[in-house]
């Protein structure tokens, strides 16, 4: 800031506090250049698959800018998140037509980011649920072994493609099909009544996959799901990837959800869910989608996504 004009540069925040150091100061914008080491964000602004309308296009923007709202500090464990690292890779750049096209830049971005920087480990903003299926498969390409996923989410999503093609119901059933990932690999967490079919429920078991709903999580409490689902995993894989669609929450927690509902998590249960995923030496990335900042009520959605990204942060940073 210039302190004789008080000039400062565009997007500066309104107040500063010296002691008070804010997430925003995490954010270190990549040179394209240097390799990528430890945690990173990439933003996926695609949208257009959605079943239902969606803005989440525009949540990568949304959520950078609310990370200038919060600090670096965990106070119940008294942790510092200001020495973390978090390059900034910028968004994967859609076609403005091609939703087919918009895949196939995400899968070839992330594999290649991937290869070039194996060290990386990838925080995806989306986005709808439909960019999963890329982004699994592009870590898939780039990675050795099998890859497992913790799914938090109030539906399958393993939907037909032949009725609409691939849509953000569509991605795990894309991932099976493809046998990108096994349906013993895939843990689904948070699903709930009245979100899904008896015929999509069906398949779902068919195919081995490992199902806690809401019930589950009521009454076994979401710490005891997720050490289960981690142990599950634990000897079937050799990477764990988390995917957060947070119409997982209840309503309540996520107006800013195009599929918003009643009986779903609280915020602090996902948040407390993620943060222990994140410290399985295991876990190799995470996307968060499904928010339309459009729709959201004061970024109330947005906040919860940032505050999963911060969890899921220091959960890694202490793995």
């Amino acid at each position: 800031m210039d302190k004789e004009t008080f000039i400062q540069k565009a997007g500066s925040p309104l107040f500063t506090d010296r002691y008070y150091k804010k997430a925003a100061s995490l954010l270190q914008e990549w040179n394209g250049i240097e390799e990528i080491k430890g945690t990173a964000v990439i933003g996926v602004p695609l949208s257009k698959p959605s079943i239902s309308h969606s803005g989440a296009c525009f949540t990568p923007a949304t959520v950078r800018k609310l990370f200038h709202n919060y600090s670096t500090y965990a106070v119940e464990t008294r942790e510092d998140l200001q020495s973390s690292k978090l390059t900034d890779c910028g968004d994967v750049l859609m076609h403005a037509t091609d939703i087919k096209e918009s895949y196939r830049r995400i899968e070839q971005s992330i594999e290649k980011l991937i290869r070039e920087n194996p060290s990386l480990h990838p925080i995806f903003i989306g986005g709808d649920h439909s960019i999963t299926y890329s982004l699994v498969k592009g870590m898939s390409n780039a990675k050795a072994g099998t890859i497992g996923v913790i799914q938090f989410d109030a539906h399958h999503d393993l939907r037909n493609t032949e009725d609409g093609g691939p849509t953000n119901g569509t991605p795990f059933n894309r991932l099976l099909s493809d046998e990108v990932l096994q349906g013993a690999h895939l843990v689904q967490v948070g699903i709930r009544n009245y979100s899904n079919s008896e015929y999509y429920h069906q398949f779902a078991l068919e195919k081995g996959i490992r199902i806690s709903t809401m019930k589950d999580v009521q009454e076994k409490g979401i710490l005891c799901v997720i050490e289960e689902s981690l142990e599950y995993l634990q000897g079937k894989v050799d990477h764990i990837y988390i995917s957060v669609d947070m119409d997982v929450l209840d309503q309540a927690y996520a107006p800013g959800c195009p599929a918003l509902g009643p009986g779903g998590m609280t915020s602090r249960e996902l948040l407390e869910a993620v943060y222990k995923v994140a410290q399985h030496d295991k876990v190799c990335g995470i996307d968060i989608v499904e928010i339309d900042p459009t729709i959201d009520f004061r970024d109330m959605t947005s906040r919860v996504a940032v505050h999963v990204m911060l969890e899921y942060l220091r959960g890694i940073d202490i793995s």
